[in-house]
C-alpha cells in the first residue's frame, strides 16, 4: 500500500531524507568505508526558489501546473543543507547542478559550513551524464546515499541501471508519478511516438503499455464493414497504485533491495506529485538499508 500524505508535504518529505542520513552515516561508520552523499539536482541549496530560472522549467511550468507551485520549489532545493547538517557528518558531499547562476549560490555552502569547505565538491554538470561517469569508478571501499530528485522526466533507466550496479549506492529517488508519467498515460490510449519513447526511457521497457492498458471488445466498426470484423480497443487500468506498484517492481530487477511501500506525496489539494522510493544498492547492507528507510517512511 502506497502511504499518502496531504498539506505541507514539503515539511514531512523532507524529514524523511534527514531521519535517514544519520541512521545511514552510523551504520557505516567504523567499518573502513568512505560513504558520501550525492544531490543529483543541488539548485541553490536552501528551501527557497523564487522562480523558475532556467527555460526548460519554464516550459514545465508551463505545461505542469504543479511545477509553479511554491511548496513544490521549495522541496526540491532544500535537502544539500540538511545533508550538510548530519551529524554524524558524511566524508563527502557531492552536489551536482546544471545551472550556473545556481552554482554561485551553492558555493555559498562552503562559507555557511567552513568545517565541512573541502568535503564538498561542487559539479556543474549535467545529472546523467555526471553520475554514468561517477558510477563507472571503483566502488568496492566507497558507500554513498544518492538523492534524485528531478522536475520530470530527466532520468533514463539507464542511469538507474548504473546506480544499481555499483552495489554500493542507496538512492532515494523522486519518481515523477503525477506531475508528468500518468499525465502521458492517456485515457484512450491515444500517446504520441515521442511521449511513448519517454515513457520507454523511464521505465526501461515498453511493457508498460500492456500493464497499464487492456483489452477490451469493440462493438462492430459497421455494416458496411467487408469482413464484418470486430476492432480491439484498450481502455486504461492504471491508476497511481498500480503505477507505483508496477515502478516498485522494476527497481527489484536491478537492486538488492527496495522499500516496498515507497512515499505518495500529495500537495495541498491532495492531488499526487511524486513518489518518494528507495533502494539500496549493496547486497550485504541491503536488508538493514530497507528496513531503516521502510521505518522512516511509513511513520507520520
Amino acid at each position: 500500500m502506497v502511504q499518502q500524505f496531504g498539506g505541507n508535504w514539503t515539511e514531512n518529505k523532507l524529514d524523511k531524507i534527514r531521519k535517514y542520513l544519520p541512521a545511514y552515516v552510523k551504520v557505516l561508520k567504523g567499518k573502513g568505508l568512505k560513504y558520501f552523499y550525492i544531490d543529483a539536482f543541488a539548485g541553490t541549496g536552501y528551501r527557497e526558489l523564487k522562480e523558475t530560472e532556467s527555460q526548460e522549467g519554464e516550459n514545465q511550468a508551463l505545461l505542469l501546473p504543479e511545477f509553479a507551485e511554491e511548496e513544490t520549489q521549495r522541496f526540491l532545493d532544500g535537502s544539500a543543507r540538511i545533508a550538510l547538517q548530519t551529524k554524524p557528518p558524511f566524508n563527502k558531499y557531492i552536489f551536482i547542478e546544471k545551472e550556473r547562476n545556481k552554482i554561485a549560490e551553492l558555493k555559498k555552502l562552503k562559507q555557511e559550513f567552513p568545517g565541512k569547505s573541502q568535503d564538498i565538491e561542487i559539479v556543474n554538470d549535467d545529472a546523467n551524464s555526471y553520475l554514468i561517469g561517477l558510477c563507472k569508478k571503483d566502488w568496492r571501499l566507497n558507500r554513498a546515499v544518492l538523492f534524485l530528485d528531478p522536475f520530470g522526466m530527466q532520468i533514463p533507466w539507464s542511469t538507474i541501471e548504473a546506480i544499481a550496479r555499483t552495489q554500493a549506492i542507496d538512492l532515494w529517488y523522486l519518481f515523477p508519478l503525477g506531475v508528468a508519467v500518468n499525465r502521458l498515460l492517456k485515457t484512450d490510449a491515444n500517446i504520441s511516438k515521442a511521449c511513448r519513447e519517454r515513457l520507454d526511457e523511464i521505465f526501461g521497457t515498453s511493457d508498460w503499455f500492456e500493464a497499464f492498458y487492456k483489452p477490451q471488445q469493440a462493438r462492430q466498426l459497421s455494416i458496411f464493414d467487408i469482413n464484418n470484423s470486430l476492432t480491439e480497443q484498450v481502455d486504461k487500468v492504471a491508476n497511481f497504485e498500480s503505477i507505483s506498484k508496477y515502478f516498485v517492481e522494476r527497481l527489484k530487477t536491478i537492486f538488492a533491495g527496495v522499500a516496498e511501500n515507497p512515499l505518495l506525496l500529495s500537495n495541498s489539494r491532495n492531488n499526487p506529485l511524486y513518489l518518494l522510493c528507495f533502494a539500496s544498492g549493496n547486497p550485504k547492507g541491503a536488508k538493514t538499508a530497507i528496513k531503516i528507510a521502510q521505518d522512516i517512511i511509513l511513520k507520520n
